[in-house]
């Protein structure tokens, strides 16, 4: 999908994702010191907002023009200095490191997907962490949401490998549940969590 796509889709709700963090995001990075963070493919802020209030410096990168102006506005809501900044991510943008770089449902078909993930890995400063949260293409057949495509759903182990090879070093790598609370009730969602530093 491109920009005026998710330009439509984010002006069809007042929220299109929840206001708190994704649940692995406040799991994995809740227990690190705050310093500079980039939430990349960033949507409405919620990952950002909240690191924001925990003390980083953040830069939130987003290619809808429409999520960036619904994600400022949470933003000042909240108070949290956040810094929104506009890119596609598949340009490799010039981002200074940062010692967190999120990759949070960010899917893509190969191999535009590897090649954003290979530079996601390079933003990340020494002793810093990359986090990757993504449905997993076992989701599709087993869990519950995501995109439809299982082109555009990743292994942990593709992922992991694309990260090492970038220079990090694979601290976790695998699937984790999460649930959704839905119509018919919660249901279990499947999503690749990948873990690393630098």
């Amino acid at each position: 999908m491109d920009a005026k796509s998710w330009d439509e889709r984010y002006r069809e709700t007042d929220l299109m994702w929840s206001a708190g963090p994704n649940v692995f995001v406040e799991r994995e990075v809740g227990s690190l010191p705050p310093g500079r963070a980039l939430d990349l493919a960033a949507g409405e802020g919620r990952n950002a907002i909240w690191l924001a209030g925990r003390g980083w410096e953040v830069e939130a990168v987003e290619f809808s023009p429409v999520a960036i102006e619904k994600g400022r506005a949470l933003a000042g809501r909240a108070n949290a200095a956040v810094t929104w900044t506009s890119a596609d991510l598949t340009a490799e943008p010039d981002l200074a490191s940062a010692d967190l770089v999120l990759h949070v449902y960010l899917h893509l078909p190969q191999p535009a997907a590897e090649h954003v993930l290979r530079h996601a890995a390079s933003l990340v400063a020494p002793g810093g962490t990359l986090l990757v949260v993504a449905h997993a293409r076992r989701n599709l057949t087993e869990g519950y949401g995501g995109p439809p495509d299982p082109a555009l759903l990743p292994d942990p182990d593709e992922v992991a490998a694309t990260v090492a090879a970038a220079g990090l070093e694979v601290e976790h790598a695998g699937e984790v549940i999460r649930t959704v609370e839905t119509e018919d009730g919660p249901r279990d969602a499947i999503d690749v969590l990948v873990r690393a530093r630098r």
